[in-house]
């Protein structure tokens, strides 16, 4: 036989507790005692009736719509565990609200304060509704005015849209389910732009397939925005909070989905006068400074006839400058002609002398021909051949032979 510890006997207890679908949410209506608040917060009380009593704890954060006191009568939500450390059966309490409202409207906070908590409200994560949707979801009943509404307010606004119906039940026991599969099969479709969930008005009872947490979590989950129009303007669902956008009526909804054509139009015909003047003043704007930029340039422009007649003047100082230069570089020249032609052999030669090459060399000693050489004699005039027939040495040549000699 096996032995339990007690911390075992507990656990056990808590864990069958927390697995029972009844005891994890639940409603339970009693009068308050024993109430009081820990330095953390925390509030714990007792829940009783004639019968019996209950302890409870609602731990700071939790939501409360009425204040708790001694003797208050009310009805609290939430699940029944054991504290472990005392092995207490304890009530733990999310949300507290006077005795006297009636249960829907109970579960319709107790859902709208968890959700809210996880954020499903939160304007910051709203879309923002396409300016020009080409194709609009609507969820809605098949039968019934609200669908022929929507139809004819967005064909009178905005005709260029395409409308696909996703047909659900909106009121009734199916209700929930059709409309989370309505929303499941728009969002599987391709080029769905925005969708438009929508009934007429009703009670508290007949809109409640809207407060359903599994609508509103596929509201949440849906990949296009989503715009509510359920029941009339004082009609609250926890769908509305959800959705991306509320309207007060199915109507509204059509409305808020699509532009007006007429207004468009009107604000295209607005924009185009505004173009057309904008464009008139811009031209008239670079037409003034068009002008101002020809009237500068002008302005700007050199006085060409007098720097022509500096350029004459400067034209007139080079021909003389230049002329000089010429006529003096002339002198020079025929001063060197004059110089060279003096000390040109040819100058020699017409004063009756001739030079005498031989064998291309010119012969200017006695020793550098021989008896029988040809040479070529040159004149003024022209040029001859002759031979050699005999060599007389002159003075000179005899001198030079002694000289070397004697070395």
């Amino acid at each position: 036989m096996k032995i339990y510890s007690i911390t075992e006997v507990i656990g056990y207890l808590r864990e069958i507790l927390e697995a029972d679908s009844v005891l994890v949410d639940l409603w339970i209506s009693g009068e308050v005692s024993n109430l009081s608040q820990s330095a953390a917060g925390h509030l714990y009380f007792t829940l009783k009736d004639e019968g019996s009593q209950l302890r409870c704890v609602l731990f700071r954060g939790e939501r409360l719509s009425t204040q708790l006191g001694n003797g208050a009568a009310v009805v609290a939500h939430g699940r029944i565990s054991i504290y472990e450390v005392t092995g207490a059966l304890q009530f733990y309490v999310d949300l507290v609200q006077p005795e006297g409202v009636g249960i829907l409207h109970l579960e319709f906070e107790r859902l709208k304060a968890k959700l809210e908590e996880e954020g499903l409200f939160d304007t910051a994560r709203k879309r923002q509704i396409p300016a020009f949707p080409r194709h609009i979801g609507v969820v809605t009943s098949l039968t019934g005015a609200v669908f022929s509404d929507i139809v004819n307010i967005i064909a009178r606004r905005y005709p260029l849209v395409e409308l696909v119906l996703a047909p659900t039940p909106v009121q009734g026991a199916a209700a929930a389910e059709g409309i989370v599969h309505a929303l499941s099969t728009l969002n599987a479709s391709e080029g769905i732009d925005l969708v438009i969930l929508a009934r007429g008005g009703g009670s508290l009872e007949e809109l409640w397939a809207f407060n359903e947490e599994k609508v509103a979590r596929a509201i949440f989950a849906s990949r296009a925005p989503v715009i509510s129009g359920i029941g009339h303007d004082t009609d609250f669902t926890i769908a509305d909070f959800v959705a991306d956008l509320r309207a007060p009526t199915p109507s509204a909804a059509a409305e808020l989905a699509v532009p007006d054509c007429s207004e468009l139009e009107r604000q295209i015909k607005s924009q185009q006068r505004a173009l057309v003047a904008a464009l008139f003043a811009k031209i008239s704007q670079q037409r003034n400074r068009l002008d101002y930029m020809a009237s500068r340039l002008k302005s700007l422009i050199p006085d060409v006839n007098r720097y022509r007649q500096r350029a004459d003047e400067l034209t007139k100082v080079a021909a003389m400058y230049l002329s000089s230069i010429l006529s003096i570089s002339k002198e020079k020249l025929r001063s060197q002609q004059m110089q060279l032609n003096a000390l040109s052999p040819m100058a020699t030669l017409d004063r009756g002398y001739a030079q005498v090459q031989r064998l291309g060399k010119v012969v200017s000693r006695i020793d550098q021909v021989h008896s029988g050489d040809v040479v070529d004699v040159r004149l003024s005039d022209g040029e001859f051949k002759g031979r050699v027939t005999g060599i007389k040495k002159g003075i000179q040549a005899w001198l030079r032979n002694f000289l070397s000699n004697k070395r």
